[in-house]
């Protein structure tokens, strides 16, 4: 099977962005199959550095088709400033090499508001959102009263489907004490960009069936990371959608014998922004050498990102819950100064040894992590393009994560540029190799 299905083996921030970038190369298509616009991926090429919410990442790459799915849900407003700011940059956005699926959710202006509303009435209880309205637009695509893109071709179907969405958040707002939102205004906003995103609007079931059937390499692009992930994340501090690779055939509109090859993305070590639990965080001053020497700021948001030792428990529940085939180890420069490196292998619940994340977040919230202590490198790797040139104690890190987590690295990204991509495994060569011409 030639297709591929990249997903975020922590929190997210990864560095997913960057392998799917790179992967397209051998792709034909590219799909956005979660999230919406909370997503953050950047891109740097030689001379140019993109950073990418909704477009899917290939979009970059010249004769490639970029696919919005179903299962994401899409801000248009923010969408336009998107492609006005990627098309400044001389990359041409057309409906010839983006689509948006027609059943895809609309996040609106009300879930933006919603979102900050209900995070400043939680206080200090607050989940950390983006503030993006994720949560309440996924709320109201499962409560069937979403409006939909395809719904912005037609203005009667428009204004039904607003009529129905608002009469509900305004019966919410009323609660909240927060004045009532007018159908109209948003009526007329949505009809006035209506065409510039109704023309990307397509069946994209029926392509992909299409694009199965003649052999073409898809890449199922995810967004965050398996610990947000609605169902078997870090609850009630997750995003409100499905991260884990099995999404990617009901957010892309293709079955499950389609989706082919899983890699998942890892740092070398491990971030988390917003608020929830985190077993091996760090708050001195290697904490602050991650956080400084990763550039660990959101994509989207710009909030500092919390920093810790990578955590193999966690990464070995990622990869079982997405069936991962291989791994592609993202940031390994960022260790390059370490006089040693440390390694979660487990954890202390008072005085009991666990090597699983407990599910209760009371649990999780005091969880010890247990360390293996590795000597670093202390020389750069930083443009590394062959295996063969990385210094003898970052290989044998890489070699003791492999062992620990029971899964192939297979590449290894030490700097943000797409050219700094080692293919660690010759099984990932093999699989290049053996893609149909």
């Amino acid at each position: 099977m030639r297709n591929i299905v990249v997903v975020g083996l922590q929190w997210g921030d990864e560095g997913k962005g960057k392998i799917v970038d790179w992967l397209a190369e051998k792709a034909d298509v590219v799909v956005r199959f979660q999230g919406g616009q909370n997503a953050g991926h950047t891109i740097k090429t030689s001379n140019q550095t993109f950073k990418l919410s909704q477009l899917p990442s290939g979009i970059l790459r010249p004769g490639k088709i970029g696919v919005i799915g179903s299962g994401v849900v899409l801000d248009p407003f923010s969408l336009i400033r998107e492609i006005e700011n990627i098309e400044e940059k001389g990359i041409s956005i057309t409906p010839k090499n983006l689509v948006i699926a027609e059943n895809t959710s609309l996040l609106l202006p009300i879930h933006i508001e919603m979102d900050r509303i209900r995070e400043e009435r939680l206080g200090k209880g607050k989940i950390g959102t983006t503030g993006k309205g994720i949560g309440p637009a996924y709320e109201d695509r499962v409560g069937r009263r979403a409006v939909k893109v395809g719904d912005l071709k037609d203005a009667n179907d428009l204004s039904k489907a607003l009529d129905k969405l608002v009469n509900h958040h305004n019966i919410l707002r009323k609660g909240l004490g927060v004045s009532k939102t007018r159908t109209e205004e948003l009526f007329q906003q949505l009809n006035k960009i209506a065409p510039l995103i109704s023309g990307y609007a397509k069946s994209t079931w029926w392509i992909s069936q299409n694009l199965t059937k003649t052999g073409k390499m898809v890449l199922f692009e995810g967004a965050q990371g398996t610990f947000l992930d609605i169902d078997h994340g870090t609850y009630p501090f997750v995003t409100s959608s499905s991260t884990v690779a099995g999404n990617a055939a009901t957010g892309s509109a293709v079955g499950p014998r389609d989706l082919g090859f899983v890699l998942g993305i890892c740092k070398a070590y491990q971030t988390r922004v917003g608020e929830g639990p985190f077993p091996t965080e760090l708050f001195d001053d290697d904490g602050t050498t991650l956080a400084a020497k990763g550039h660990e700021f959101g994509t989207v948001t710009g909030r500092p990102r919390r920093c810790g030792w990578i955590d193999i428990p966690m990464v070995k529940m990622a990869c079982t819950l997405s069936g991962v085939d291989g791994i592609a180890l993202m940031k390994m420069d960022v260790l390059d100064e370490f006089d040693e490196v440390k390694i979660g292998i487990g954890y202390r619940l008072g005085e009991k040894q666990m090597d699983h994340l407990p599910y209760q977040i009371s649990q999780q919230e005091i969880l010890e992590p247990i360390y293996e202590t590795h000597p670093g490198w202390r020389q750069s790797t930083s443009g590394i393009r062959n295996k063969e040139d990385l210094p003898t104690n970052a290989v044998n890190y890489i070699k003791r994560l492999e062992y620990l987590i029971g899964c192939p690295i297979m590449l290894v990204s030490n700097s943000p540029l797409r050219e700094d991509t080692i293919i660690y495994s010759q099984q990932m060569n093999n699989y290049f190799d053996n893609l149909p011409k």
